[in-house]
């Protein structure tokens, strides 16, 4: 790619193109407001993508109030705004097709128009001519050239088109170039096209027509990046991807593992300078403002995406990080991880503690002792690797001699009470003792483990304030295999917050209400070390 030495901003040679806003918000389980478009346009921007397709103008009220509100409330300073629409009817004129007009009005200065390219569509769907549709693509593109506006000509099922008409899908490409389009995306809409495929029609399309080419590809293949790296092999210098992959079916192709290959794996400048390290943050941000929870096992910037857990991978980490590792997490914003579980050898619990702050290497005894506890415990149904809270607080405990103490536990209850109408009461008592004080307190919650968790709270929250800012953000159950039919083990899994980071605690027990209390002990006895909280005895 060509860059401009003078300048930290990618220049022009290469485009990355974001359909979030549009192709990404079709997928099940996504209905974007306004504002949740407005905040992923400024996350996109921060990132610094070329291009930012915000929605189709004239389509719907929403996608027409967000292109008039975007271009008075967000200050672009990376990215360009794209209005999508179609090529103008059949029959009609570019100049007084309302949905083209609507193009322009919409003040974008870019303009996405998606057109047939398969000759079977056009004659089945569009019920109109094979050279009928290609004037419709010269009169579009021409018309929307002359208003000023840069064009960009998606061509769908190019690739199932190409197959089945070569010559006609060259046509249209030519057809849109020669009118004015900057760049001709060929479009595997139905996601069904290997890297190979997509190498060899890309390298020919691209030696057939001497167009500028991008790509846009579904993942239906499960090849949508891979596809989308090949069509930049064979030339295409535009790739249309969403951020996580968002998209309808099993979605896009993934903006965020795009990008880092070619800026790591291409040495290609596509990203302003310094964005690549902030990819982490602004894909689990743009995951909130979905409502998804971010996939952990994403590339680049999964939680797990360097993770480890295997004795053997530990060990080789131990002496050189890249052992394990295709790049440096810190160059995407993500961190290494190392997961302490009954696969754990001296090295992953070395390393873990390491990572917590404790220097292990020069105790050999006490790492022997901490690998024989997590197996030990592990096998009873506790699961570390899911659980750092838990880990460090049992670390401490062979580290110091004994876990920080906040508070003793004399007995709890939680009681489940049916009613005659059909609605339930849920109450819970705990006896603690703190600070020398000897404490009872009751709750009434949505359940039994609210209760006992408002109960836990309003024992302690007097004796100890900083508990207020803790939240449970999640809360998952697992019913252990267990050996005497319904008298299985439990085992919680809590995730707790105060407001600037989360940490996961355990607990293991007989039924639910048991392992959710001392995964509940866990997590305040963690957020209070994590306060500076000096322990005290009960």
């Amino acid at each position: 790619m060509t860059t401009n030495p003078t300048s930290t901003e990618p220049d022009d040679a290469f485009h990355v193109f974001d359909t979030t806003l549009r192709d990404g918000a079709q997928r099940e389980g996504i209905n974007l407001t306004v504002a949740d478009k407005l905040s992923i346009a400024r996350y996109l921007d921060e990132f610094g993508v070329g291009f930012i397709e915000g929605g189709w103008p004239g389509a719907n009220p929403r996608d027409t109030e967000f292109f008039a509100r975007a271009s008075r409330e967000i200050d672009f300073r990376h990215a360009q705004l794209v209005a999508f629409g179609s090529t103008r009817r059949a029959g009609a004129k570019a100049a007084q097709d309302p949905q083209v007009k609507g193009l322009v009005e919409s003040g974008a200065p870019v303009v996405t128009v998606v057109a047939k390219s398969h000759d079977r569509h056009v004659e089945l769907a569009l019920r109109t001519t094979l050279d009928e549709n290609l004037e419709m693509i010269r009169d579009t593109v021409s018309y929307l050239r002359e208003q000023g506006r840069r064009v960009f000509v998606d061509c769908e099922h190019f690739f199932d088109g190409y197959r089945a008409n070569p010559k006609y899908a060259l046509t249209v490409v030519r057809t849109a170039a020669d009118a004015g389009a900057d760049v001709v995306v060929l479009c595997d809409t139905n996601g069904g096209m290997l890297p190979a495929q997509v190498l060899d029609v890309v390298s020919a399309v691209k030696r057939e027509t001497g167009a500028r080419l991008g790509m846009h590809a579904q993942d239906d293949s499960g090849c949508a990046v891979a596809n989308t790296l090949a069509a930049v092999d064979g030339g295409a210098t535009h790739v249309q991807c969403t951020a996580n992959g968002y998209g309808e079916r099993v979605g896009n192709c993934n903006l965020f593992p795009v990008v880092a290959a070619l800026e790591l794996k291409y040495d290609r400048r596509v990203l302003p300078a310094g964005a690549l390290a902030e990819m982490t943050r602004i894909s689990h941000a743009v995951a909130e403002v979905v409502n998804l929870a971010p996939s952990t096992h994403q590339p680049y910037v999964g939680v797990s995406a360097f993770a480890h857990k295997g004795g053997l991978h530990a060990s080789a980490i131990k002496v050189d990080p890249d052992l394990y590792q295709h790049i440096d997490p810190a160059v995407v914003g993500n961190t290494m991880r190392m997961l302490v579980s009954d696969m754990a050898g001296r090295a992953s619990v070395e390393l873990k503690g390491k990572e917590l702050g404790f220097d292990l290497s020069a105790d050999r005894d006490l790492v022997g002792r901490v690998v024989a506890r997590v197996k030990e415990r592990e096998l009873q149904g506790y699961s570390y690797e899911a659980a750092d809270a838990s880990f460090e607080l049992m670390l401490r405990a062979e580290v110091e001699g004994s876990a920080p103490s906040y508070f003793r536990t004399e007995s709890w209850r939680a009681i489940v009470e049916d009613r005659p109408d059909g609605s339930h009461a849920n109450e819970a008592t705990v006896k603690l003792c703190a600070k020398g004080e000897r404490i009872v307190a009751t709750g009434e919650g949505n359940g039994p483990v609210n209760a006992l968790d408002l109960a836990l709270r309003a024992g302690l929250e007097r004796i100890y304030p900083q508990l207020t800012s803790l939240r449970l953000t999640d809360y998952k159950v697992r019913i252990l295999e267990g050996r005497h039919g319904t008298e299985s083990t439990t085992r919680v899994l809590i995730t707790t917050s105060d407001g600037g980071a989360e940490w996961s605690t355990v607990g293991v027990g007989e039924n639910v209400i048991a392992a959710s209390w001392y995964a509940l002990a866990d997590a305040y006895t963690y957020g209070l070390l994590r306060a500076g909280v000096e322990p005290a005895d009960g």
